[in-house]
């Protein structure tokens, strides 16, 4: 290896440029797979001002006389970051061409390789020619050429072209792509900033399956283009077969849209749209959609879908960044029904609940603010919109702050809730039970204002002996105004009817932890058992005031050693209150892992807030109605062999029958993946579950062969012995082709679901683009 004389660093820079030159045609190709590169300046190698050359060769002949520079022999030539090989390089000062040969191979910084056999080209790389080239970028793409040519320092010409994508061969070199694209002639043009491709075919399995005469896009330096993207094809059970052409707009560098044309066998043209803009501080999307039905009788008669001939729908998202800790946004849906959007299966807005809001928030190191107001879409077949019609109207301001300095050696904490609810019809419910009628009353017709503030102080304190002491003293003040409906003579408990309501509670709370430590040869164990003590007055106003934000109530392991067990700020837990149980974390040396909470909750003093009168019978058969609670537990285990098993229930505190219990098992593996869930739970008649809910779901995907997978999911309903969900497919995923294909199926028990079974396939060409037909999310699995 020697030190280059700089006489001839010509020859090399100019070796290096015209390969370069041609290898800038990888991302144009690439440019054809809608990616985006830089501008054609930067295709000349960025070469330090002091970059040293080495190179090696088997001889070095300068010919004075000829102005001829002849390097042969295992030429290796580094310089710049730029490696290159070849067997020979011949340089003429009088012609300024500079010749290759033999088995030429460049690396280029990036890591981009490029291949020929013979390469001739001017010493300023703007005309020139390669035979039989070859390229391989970073990106695990692939071109090949019979021969390239650049003319005119602006247009590269390579002649009977192919491309590819080939991860699967940075490991395997015996592996072949399922599609690749070839074309009799392929043009960039550095002018136009396009790319064409001439007699071109696109090939699946080795079988031409289209042929497109002349095909034109943009280069690797045009962002963004308007023009059709991939249609897509859909069938589902009531809209028939469909197909949509989406066209793509760039309106500007910070806007665009897009907008789709759907025809279908059943419903005759939707229209879709979807506009974006970018701003310097945030984004705001507009979407439009809508349809003239053509077919009504599809429908299930008495539904809005069947009632509606023209339906359509405006949405508007947004989101701002006021500063780096500010952000305030929406997301809003109107529409001429209650159903089209889930109806029609538009994405984002199909869901059976779309939740309207406007919302600002704020972060800090040590507090945070949340405003919001809220408005929910129900979105049923039902046309007289009964069930959105009950839905409440919120506005909501949340503000945590926690000290950042200790108070009195402890933490100190506070928050701060505002709640504004307005409902237009009373949300009434009537459960069958033995008896007389019980009624639940989820939202009452008015309006209700509430002002919440705590304060909080906890300090841990350990004893000799490793006895984790922590006392606790919390206060909280509510001021409600009342202008609700009173529920009337079906409400079993006593409402408030004035229009303004306080209310305090103060809690002083003692918890006791003693962790022990039990360590082997090849594991490690803590358990650690626990006492709380809870000491408070009677909750006030109890079932007397709106419940709104408390209505979910589940007493379990995960909640069995909370403060306040009720979900919201509407109720309070009243009462003295002890909860009793251990924690216990094990590992091995082996990789196994296991976990365990158990206990139990007592009521010692006061009124049970959980066994008093609620507008939604919040505490009924929760378990902890009564002075001694169920027992509730759970234990898991995690394998090194991707085993993982959980097993959480809750037991009768006289006779230990089982009211709610939650199993699950499942498995991941290099072939394998499988999950099966058990849940159960008890009738709770007064919360207006009446019957048992028993349930088991499965879901499993198998790789039979390499990149072949069949997965497939069951949910079975046992108390009702029929299968309410269910779903099966397959799958092949080499990285550079996805094929899929997936049929789900949903009992619907009245026939008012729009579709309640549906057929979806995808089909992805990595660096090309995806055609789907329907929907092929498949949620049975991770």
């Amino acid at each position: 290896m020697a030190a280059g004389n700089r006489k001839h660093t010509r020859l090399v820079i100019a070796a290096l440029l015209a390969s370069v030159a041609f290898q800038s045609f990888v991302p144009g190709m690439t440019a054809v797979a809608w990616a985006q590169e830089t501008d054609l300046d930067s295709l000349r190698p960025n070469l330090p001002e002091d970059a040293k050359m080495l190179l090696s060769a088997n001889e070095l002949v300068y010919n004075q006389d000829a102005e001829r520079v002849i390097v042969r022999g295992a030429v290796q030539i580094n310089y710049g970051g730029y490696q290159m090989v070849a067997q020979q390089v011949e340089y003429s000062q009088k012609t300024g061409r500079i010749i290759a040969t033999g088995e030429i191979e460049l690396i280029e910084p990036g890591g981009n390789k490029i291949y020929a056999d013979q390469m001739d080209v001017t010493d300023n790389f703007a005309n020139g020619f390669i035979e039989t080239m070859r390229i391989e970028t970073t990106d695990l793409t692939k071109l090949a050429a019979v021969n390239g040519e650049r003319r005119n320092g602006e247009e590269i010409i390579l002649n009977q072209a192919v491309y590819t994508a080939c991860t699967p061969c940075a490991t395997n070199p015996d592996h072949k792509s399922l599609w690749q694209i070839k074309a009799q002639r392929i043009v960039q043009n550095g002018r136009t900033h396009t790319v064409r491709l001439e007699n071109a075919r696109f090939e699946l399995f080795g079988k031409p399956i289209v042929y497109l005469p002349v095909l034109e896009v943009p280069d690797h330096t045009v962002k963004r283009k308007s023009g059709f993207l991939f249609p897509r094809l859909k069938y589902t059970q009531k809209l028939g077969a469909s197909l949509s052409v989406p066209y793509y707009w760039a309106i500007s560098p910070y806007m665009d849209a897009t907008v789709t044309g759907t025809g279908m066998t059943r419903q005759g043209f939707l229209l879709e749209g979807e506009f974006r803009q970018r701003f310097h501080n945030g984004e705001h999307t507009l979407n439009f959609a809508g349809i003239s039905q053509m077919d009504r009788n599809s429908f299930t008669d008495g539904t809005v879908d069947a009632n509606e001939t023209n339906r359509g729908m405006v949405a508007s998202r947004a989101k701002f960044e006021i500063n780096p800790r500010w952000t305030f946004g929406w997301n809003v849906l109107v529409q001429s029904d209650n159903n089209f959007a889930k109806t029609y299966e538009l994405s984002t807005f199909d869901g059976t609940t779309y939740t309207n809001q406007a919302y600002l928030t704020g972060l800090g190191k040590r507090n945070h603010f949340d405003m919001r107001a809220f408005y929910f879409d129900i979105q049923d077949a039902d046309p007289n919109s009964l069930a959105e019609n009950k839905q409440a109207v919120a506005q909501v301001l949340d503000y945590d702050y926690t000290a950042p300095d200790p108070v009195l050696g402890g933490q100190f904490s506070a928050k701060v809730n505002l709640t504004n609810i307005n409902r237009n019809r009373e949300d009434e419910l009537q459960v069958s039970v033995p008896g007389p009628d019980v009624f639940r009353y989820r939202g009452l017709e008015g309006t209700t204002h509430r002002l919440s503030a705590e304060a909080e102080w906890k300090r841990t304190f350990i004893v000799p002996g490793g006895l984790a002491l922590t006392p606790l003293f919390a206060a909280r003040g509510d001021a409600i105004g009342l202008n609700m409906r009173d529920p009337g003579a079906n409400y079993t408990g006593t409402y408030s009817n004035d229009d303004a309501a306080t209310r305090s509670m103060l809690t002083a709370g003692l918890e006791a932890r003693y962790p022990i430590l039990f360590s082997g040869e090849s594991s490690s164990h803590v358990l650690e058992p626990m006492a709380q003590i809870f000491a408070r007055p009677d909750e006030e106003f109890t079932g007397g005031l709106p419940n709104e934000d408390a209505q979910s109530f589940v007493f379990d392991a995960t909640s069995l050693f909370d403060r306040d067990k009720f979900s919201g700020y509407d109720r309070i837990e009243g009462g003295t209150r002890a909860n009793i149980g251990f924690r216990y974390t094990g590992s091995f040396d082996n990789g196994y892992a296991l976990r365990g909470v158990a206990g139990q909750s007592f009521h010692l003093g006061g009124v049970n807030s959980f066994a008093s009168d609620d507008l939604v019978k919040a505490g009924s058969d929760s378990g902890l109605e009564t002075e001694r609670s169920d027992y509730v537990a759970m234990v898991g285990i995690d394998a090194p062999s991707g085993l993982t098993a959980s097993l959480s229930g809750r037991l009768d505190e006289s006779n230990l029958d089982l009211r709610r219990a939650d199993a699950s098992i499942g498995y991941q593996g290099i072939k394998w993946q499988t999950a099966l869930t058990y849940t159960r739970i008890q009738a709770q008649p007064l919360y207006g579950s009446v019957s048992d809910q028993d349930e088991v779901q499965t879901a499993a995907a198998f790789k039979f062969r390499e990149y072949w997978s069949v997965f497939g999911s069951v949910t079975y309903d046992i108390n009702r012995d029929v299968i309410s969900r269910n779903g099966i497919g397959f799958t092949y995923d080499d990285r550079d082709t996805i094929f899929s294909l997936v049929y789900q199926s949903e009992r619907d028990t009245d026939q008012s679901l729009a579709n309640d079974w549906s057929i979806g396939a995808r089909l992805s060409f990595r660096t090309l683009g995806d055609i789907n037909v329907g929907d092929t999310e498949f949620d049975g699995l991770n």
